[in-house]
């Protein structure tokens, strides 16, 4: 039973060395998902992940190892502290910021599912269904980012309706409410780019009948993308 869920976004920005010119304007968002991320380990050393990517379902293991070389910057990233896997010069995005988080906060291990960004909300949810009844350890990471559609700084052609999918999504995460995340129409957010539904709706499924606490640490669009993070613990 998963007792402690992290949301974070997944951009490269997060990771210092990527960013030499914008550290400081991508501080707030890099100290809340590093917020997330310890009391995440503080729950548990050794995490399960779910991402987004392009491409059928796989889960990639604990004994992986990557590096940010694609986004710029040789950083090297390992799934577990002792990880010796073979070297995954390509390894999805979200797979490379897990292993960067595990690492920043001295987490053991994480090992990382991910799902195509068309999965439906039912197999979505059904998913975190199963991985609440099967997943050791008991804490998951969610990766996903909001809407890449906000303002003139966006990487894609600006959307009005963006700020309020973005705006509907930071408050169902912020509950967590299971049914407003599952609602979270996925053809919407494929148009507005927001890759992180298909990751919400995972988690959704994790929810189940209980009560959970949940706390939204960080909610913006800088850089016309909207990144949402927040902590939901089982009670």
């Amino acid at each position: 039973m998963i007792t402690r869920v992290a949301v974070v976004p997944n951009p490269p920005l997060l990771v210092p060395d990527l960013v030499p010119g914008s550290v400081a304007d991508t501080a707030d968002v890099r100290d809340a998902v590093l917020e997330a991320a310890a009391w995440l380990a503080e729950g548990c050393p050794r995490w399960h992940a779910v991402g987004v990517w392009p491409g059928p379902r796989r889960t990639v293991p604990p004994s992986a190892r990557s590096t940010f070389a694609g986004y710029g910057v040789d950083v090297p990233v390992a799934l577990s502290s002792a990880a010796q896997g073979r070297l995954e010069p390509d390894a999805p995005l979200p797979v490379l910021v897990a292993g960067w988080l595990r690492a920043q906060v001295g987490a053991e291990s994480v090992q990382v599912e991910l799902v195509p960004p068309a999965l439906s909300p039912q197999e979505c949810m059904a998913l975190g269904a199963q991985l609440d009844d099967t997943a050791e350890p008991a804490v998951l990471l969610v990766l996903g980012d909001g809407s890449i559609r906000h303002g003139e700084r966006a990487p894609a052609r600006p959307d009005d309706r963006a700020p309020e999918f973005d705006a509907r999504a930071a408050a169902a995460l912020a509950s967590p409410d299971a049914a407003a995340i599952a609602e979270i129409d996925s053809r919407l957010a494929t148009e507005l780019g927001a890759m992180g539904r298909a990751a919400w709706q995972v988690a959704a499924g994790v929810l189940g009948e209980d009560r959970w606490v949940g706390k939204l640490l960080y909610s913006d669009t800088p850089f016309g993308v909207g990144y949402h993070v927040a902590t939901w613990e089982r009670t």
